[in-house]
């Protein structure tokens, strides 16, 4: 059964997938949601090939743009920051009643400040020394366009 965060993720990244054009090629209903646990991204477009990450979070309003947002795993985020690859970022904003808001950060606009990693997991967690990180949005908030 999956957890109520994941079912959340499902959620945004379906939106997606039904409502958004890809960005690259500007086809409607070509994106494509990726296996769970694929590595930094969610969605493909099945034409161009284009990747993408999505992040759903829960919020009061969908004109409440968050601070931050908790992103994966920081160990393939910082060797691609590393490499200098960065995926662009639809961030899905869902009020308790469903209603929600999409928005779209294009990958050349992200900058490496807004990545901050998280503290690694405790040795008594499941997944002991696993560590994550946060997508710290007050660097980019300007940037992010809204498509829903």
């Amino acid at each position: 059964m999956p957890t109520l965060r994941q079912e959340l993720g499902a959620f945004g990244e379906e939106r997606v997938a039904k409502k958004c054009a890809c960005p690259h090629c500007k086809r409607p209903r070509t994106l494509v949601r990726l296996p769970q646990n694929f590595k930094c991204a969610d969605v493909i477009c099945d034409f161009c090939g284009y990747l993408a990450q999505v992040k759903t979070t829960t919020v009061r309003s969908t004109d409440a743009f968050p601070r931050q947002v908790l992103g994966a795993a920081w160990g393939p985020q910082r060797d691609r920051m590393r490499a200098a690859i960065y995926f662009p970022l639809f961030l899905v904003l869902v009020t308790q009643n469903r209603s929600y808001s999409i928005h779209y950060l294009s990958a050349d606009l992200q900058k490496p400040e807004m990545f901050k990693p998280r503290k690694p997991l405790s040795a008594a967690a499941r997944r002991a020394g696993w560590t994550g990180f946060i997508y710290d949005l007050g660097p980019v908030r300007a940037s992010f366009i809204k498509l829903i």
